[in-house]
């Protein structure tokens, strides 16, 4: 009988529809035929035995809330018969010994990768990172001078020649701001004017901002010259053609540099998702958490964020802290969103999207199990907070919300050279890095083909290990140049700040 449904975990007492069914259809699974009493969208639950109100619902292995009602198996669960079982508030423990079971099977995929890490064809910059990408990037210090970036921009890509382009990363923030967000708002910005894909930095500012050039000169700290260039435009008698200049001696070092064969391990990911799925947790998610995976063991550094959307899957990731000190700042990580939350009179488990639900997840624990599984198995070895840059390898979780644009933001901020983002609905947002699009089912990959760049849904008919392969050449050819994202081709790239009292 041809395989219509899934059950991820042998404790399920749910399975996946991988394609629309109908009531009265005889399905089958583990050997067991039953007929379903309702249809099912594709990418969403049915149950696979009676299930009783407040009984426990088991996804991926875990509860991922409890019935509202009595459910009978072959029935459709989803939101409306479904309710949440996170609250505020939740216990958590640190498991040393699993967690040393995780770094034990970290080390033996190192092990693996011993003397023959890949090469990529990468810039080397000066403080011995690489850049992926060669552009020249104007950072803004305040939004009023958006609109001579964006000019700026225009006439650096018809004039200079620079191959990866000339980028204005325009934002609405640096002034009437005050406390944390306009020190965040400082922060963001000056891990962009050190991004290492950005083979030159024109700052941009006005002059009357809160975030003063002066100020922002001493938090960004030491920079090449010849390469950072920062201009007031209210010091300019004509800022366009002063900053043409400036812009002119940049590109003419920029233009000097040369990509070199450098180890994979020196590569930095950021992890994403936007618009899931029911497919997303078994298709998409699993095959970025095993390039994951390999990336780490290889040397690599790996980023995770949207820590709402860890919620009802944290312990999951406190398992893998690699110390008490990590699972101690990954508790305080979760604690101090939920706080954010409460301090906002918000409840913490409010989500999925409306989307979310359309695709197939009912509850947050149901998004969160999906979520989490970007990560792979890989030990978590660093906590960032909001504005850091990692530079310890392996998995790092930072803060940051579910947002799209605030999180790979945020995670191009910590130095990701790409961000591999899932989807299932689709959407053409994009980081100021190459941002892999990744379908989580065909039907999406060949609806949105100028959207999505690789079709994780052959996980349901080919070889996983056969997937992976083409997965990890792909993102090799990207990082070499060799290929260039949707997102960049098209244009659709941008950033946003997390501003404290907006809920993300």
């Amino acid at each position: 009988m041809e395989t219509k449904l899934i059950k991820i975990n042998s404790l399920d007492n749910v399975a996946v529809a991988i394609q629309a069914l109908f009531k009265g259809d005889v399905v089958d699974v583990e050997g067991e035929a039953f007929t379903l009493l309702s249809d099912i969208p594709a990418g969403h639950k049915v149950a696979l035995k009676d299930i009783n109100k407040d009984v426990p619902v088991i996804k991926y292995g875990y509860p991922i809330g409890a019935a509202k009602e009595d459910i009978q198996k072959g029935q459709h669960v989803h939101a409306f018969n479904i309710r949440t079982l996170l609250s505020e508030s939740a216990e958590y423990s640190y498991n040393e010994e699993m967690a040393k079971e995780y770094v034990e099977e970290f080390l033996l995929d190192q092990k693996r990768w011993e003397g023959h890490v890949p090469a990529i064809q990468a810039y080397e910059r000066k403080d011995g990172r690489i850049g992926i990408r060669n552009s020249l990037w104007i950072v803004p210090t305040v939004g009023c001078v958006n609109g001579i970036a964006k000019k700026l921009e225009a006439w650096g890509n018809e004039t200079l020649g620079i191959e990866d382009g000339v980028h204005a990363w325009i934002h609405p923030y640096g002034c009437s701001q005050m406390g944390d967000d306009h020190e965040n708002t400082r922060k963001i910005l000056a891990d962009l004017v050190h991004h290492p894909n950005a083979g030159g930095v024109l700052v941009l500012g006005l002059g009357c901002e809160n975030n003063t050039m002066a100020s922002f000169k001493e938090l960004v700290g030491e920079v090449d010259t010849t390469r950072v260039k920062f201009l007031v435009a209210q010091e300019c008698e004509d800022e366009i053609a002063d900053s043409k200049v400036l812009m002119e001696e940049i590109a003419a070092e920029i233009r000097k540099d040369k990509r070199t064969a450098q180890p994979m391990s020196k590569l930095v990911v950021g992890f994403k998702c936007g618009g899931s799925d029911g497919l997303s947790g078994i298709t998409g998610n699993p095959l970025v958490g095993r390039f994951c995976n390999e990336l780490t063991a290889m040397g690599g550094t790996a980023i995770l964020t949207e820590v709402p959307e860890m919620f009802g899957a944290e312990q999951m990731l406190m398992n893998r802290a690699v110390s008490k000190e990590i699972y101690e700042e990954t508790v305080n990580l979760i604690n101090s969103f939920k706080d954010y939350f409460v301090q906002h009179n918000q409840v913490v488990y409010e989500n999925p999207s409306p989307g979310n639900k359309a695709g197939g997840i009912s509850t947050l624990e149901d998004k969160s199990l999906g979520c989490v599984q970007k990560g792979g198995r890989a030990p978590v070895y660093a906590v960032l907070k909001y504005g850091d840059v990692a530079s310890v390898k392996g998995l790092n979780l930072l803060l940051g919300p579910g947002n799209d644009i605030v999180s790979t933001t945020a995670q191009t901020a910590a130095g990701a050279h790409m961000i591999l983002f899932t989807t299932g609905r689709g959407t053409p947002l994009g980081a100021p890095v190459p941002t892999v699009k990744v379908a989580t089912n065909g039907n999406l990959s060949a609806h949105k083909s100028n959207w999505i760049d690789f079709n994780a849904g052959q996980m349901l008919d080919k070889d996983p290990q056969e997937v992976t392969n083409e997965f990890i050449s792909l993102i090799t050819a990207i990082a070499n140049g060799e290929k260039h994202t949707k997102n960049e081709i098209n244009g659709y790239a941008e950033i946003s700040l997390f501003k404290d009292g907006v809920i993300l």
